[in-house]
């Protein structure tokens, strides 16, 4: 079967690159830097449904993510999740946090009303994020 991004992911995020097993998505929430990884693989919910091999990568290429998100906003912290409560395609988290942002210390996940990029801001984001990722087309 082929992989298909959840409409739900498709309509919050935008298309950063792909790395060797997920697919990385800017989340449209300028308040937190803020990428979603989701393993291209169809028909996944769950990081146990993925072989040994693919959830050796996917952590790698989570914690891949968190580093060079931290030296690219120069956060605090990075917090990684894995939640698919509404969302049930298997995806994680990768979210770049400050002392003071609009949810400290608590989780991003219902923390206010998100704020989208304003269209100028997008594509210079996703290029930052896709050269930081070392993604063919980054900068």
């Amino acid at each position: 079967m082929t992989f298909i991004l959840d409409p739900r992911l498709a309509a919050d995020t935008f298309f950063v690159g792909d790395l060797a097993l997920c697919r990385a998505l800017l989340m449209n929430d300028s308040r937190f830097p803020w990428l979603i990884l989701v393993p291209r693989r169809a028909n996944l919910s769950e990081i146990h449904e993925l072989s040994r091999e693919e959830r050796g990568l996917l952590i790698e290429e989570a914690a891949f993510s968190g580093e060079r998100l931290k030296s690219l906003t120069a956060a605090t912290k990075i917090n990684v999740g894995a939640l698919g409560n509404k969302v049930s395609q298997l995806h994680l988290h990768v979210v770049a946090r400050f002392a003071g942002d609009a949810a400290w210390p608590g989780p991003v996940w219902g923390a206010g009303t998100p704020e989208p990029y304003a269209p100028e801001a997008v594509s210079e984001r996703t290029r930052a994020f896709s050269a930081a990722l070392e993604l063919a087309g980054g900068a």
